[in-house]
């Protein structure tokens, strides 16, 4: 028997269905339901549509498409549907990112129409961890960032950008979107930071957040600051704050070839339950 399928843009009265996919795995899929859950599915809120493919009438896999490519809970077949889909709309997003299996597959569909690709990270470790460190003291200075200081955070997470992606965010449309991002989440109380003198020295933001699980992003020490264990008693001080406020699962995912970073995440409790991969324009 041939399985009849199909694939559509979803609309607002799909959000029950489409929650019920995103939230089926809580952690990997933090970051689309959070938005989901604030936004909906209207596009024009959401910031992209939300690509839904159907088997025999039924809602099972999703690929969010915006300034990102996510594929989300995606079979094979579905991830062969979204490819053909974003082949003929043309490349819009910034980047794909997500589980590494079906962003392998829908990158390798693509490649051929949308590559080569600026840079390719093929294995980032998702890091879980539901509890506060032992052994490793919090930093009492990391703390929430005021609205008020957003021209104190904002070169931190310039630089972090800049380090972590290659390009700088204040390209383009000089900045606009990614300042509202920052102050989007100074203003949600999920940005944190160390100041010293009017310096950051280290800084994490809290990026999605669900009732089942958190993201942690961001995480940066300035320069002349690193090798002085500052990132693991900031990240101490940074989980503290989301498992008391915001929720039991705290993840984040990071590059492979990062080393200290994935050693320092180690040393504050978190273990590797799977991998992320990002392809970057």
């Amino acid at each position: 028997m041939l399985t009849q399928t199909t694939t559509r843009v979803l609309d607002p009265s799909d959000l029950g269905a489409a929650l019920a996919i995103l939230e089926s795995e809580p952690v990997a899929n933090a970051f689309i339901t959070s938005r989901v859950q604030v936004a909906g599915l209207d596009p024009w809120r959401l910031g992209g549509e939300m690509w839904g493919w159907y088997a025999d009438g039924r809602l099972r896999s999703l690929c969010y498409s915006g300034a990102n490519l996510v594929p989300i809970c995606a079979t094979p077949e579905a991830v062969r549907a979204f490819a053909d889909r974003a082949r003929r709309a043309g490349r819009r997003c910034s980047s794909i990112v997500g589980p590494a299996e079906p962003t392998s597959q829908l990158w390798g569909l693509l490649e051929p129409s949308w590559g080569p690709a600026r840079d390719v990270r093929a294995n980032q470790p998702l890091m879980v961890t539901q509890q506060i460190p032992q052994g490793i003291e919090p930093d009492p200075y990391v703390r929430r960032i005021r609205k008020d200081e957003m021209d104190v955070i904002m070169p931190a997470c310039v630089a972090m950008f800049t380090e972590e992606v290659g390009i700088s965010p204040m390209a383009g449309d000089g900045g606009l979107l990614y300042q509202a991002r920052v102050a989007e989440l100074v203003g949600a109380g999920r940005s944190f930071a160390r100041i010293d003198d009017g310096q950051v020295v280290f800084k994490a933001e809290i990026g999605a957040a669900t009732n089942e699980a958190c993201q942690i992003q961001g995480v940066w020490v300035a320069p002349e600051f690193r090798g002085r264990g500052l990132s693991e008693t900031g990240m101490a001080a940074v989980l503290r704050y989301a498992l008391a406020d915001v929720a039991p699962v705290v993840s984040l995912y990071v590059n492979d070839y990062n080393t200290a970073a994935r050693a320092a995440y180690r040393r504050v409790g978190f273990s590797e339950v799977g991998a992320f991969m990002s392809v970057l324009f």
